[in-house]
């Protein structure tokens, strides 16, 4: 007698595991989509210029799309931010250090993979699980890093995506890091002129329209150490709440 729990595909493998496993491929499918775009962006180059990026060519990604800038060794703020980003955490993130996603425990290990990203230049491929509690259920995510060169030619930032997979439950959530995949970048050093129209934050908020995808201003290492220790703690006696537009 075959048990529902016990019936395999012909091929030997259980269909709910295979079903998830496809339901993941679709979940994590914008980080292809980001990655795919950079790609032909750079166009055999080492990296692509940040007046490059056209949000237009992320449609269908852009709320999972954040790109970060630089701004002391190991650590990078979030310089636009989709909207699932703001989802997880509750709150408007512009300005905020990438690191106020992660727990105590991941942020040197991140930081770590940062300056490889940077300095190599590499790729990363993040994976991550957030932590679990009353009301917040098990939720794995992934998240890429693509280096990108500021328009005066210096590598400081990244187009980066945050996908998750799961409920987010009760926020902010944040995440461990479980495994951090680099690549070395090859390609030629020399950026051609750009010839892409360079757009400006109205563009972005056109695109996107849950929510701003314009830059937010410009923070010093200092302020974004303070704000990641400030996120950290909880407000007393002030329930996890966002104004909803």
């Amino acid at each position: 007698m075959d048990w529902f729990g016990d019936k395999k595909e012909p091929s030997g493998k259980d269909p709910v595991v295979d079903m998830n496993e496809r339901q993941s491929r679709i979940r994590f499918a914008p980080l292809g989509q980001i990655e795919g775009y950079w790609n032909a962006l750079r166009g055999g180059r080492v990296m692509p210029l940040r007046s490059e990026i056209d949000p237009r060519g992320l449609k269908g990604a852009l709320e999972f799309c954040f790109v970060l800038e630089r701004i002391a060794p190991g650590l990078a703020r979030l310089r636009v931010a989709g909207s699932h980003l703001g989802d997880l955490m509750g709150m408007e993130v512009r300005g905020m250090p990438i690191s106020s996603f992660l727990t105590a425990d991941s942020r040197q290990r991140f930081g770590e993979a940062l300056e490889e990203v940077f300095e190599t230049p590499a790729t990363a491929t993040v994976t991550l699980n957030a932590e679990t509690g009353f009301g917040r259920p098990a939720l794995n995510a992934r998240m890429i890093l693509l280096p990108v060169r500021s328009d005066l030619g210096d590598t400081s930032r990244i187009l980066g995506g945050f996908v998750t997979d799961g409920d987010l439950g009760r926020v902010p959530r944040r995440f461990n890091v479980t495994d951090i995949q680099l690549e070395k970048i090859v390609g030629r050093e020399t950026p051609p002129p750009s010839t892409l129209k360079q757009l400006r934050p109205d563009d972005f908020r056109a695109t996107e329209q849950r929510r701003d995808f314009a830059e937010a201003p410009v923070t010093s290492p200092a302020v974004a150490e303070e704000d990641a220790a400030r996120f950290d703690q909880p407000i007393p006696g002030v329930p996890y709440l966002r104004v909803v537009k």
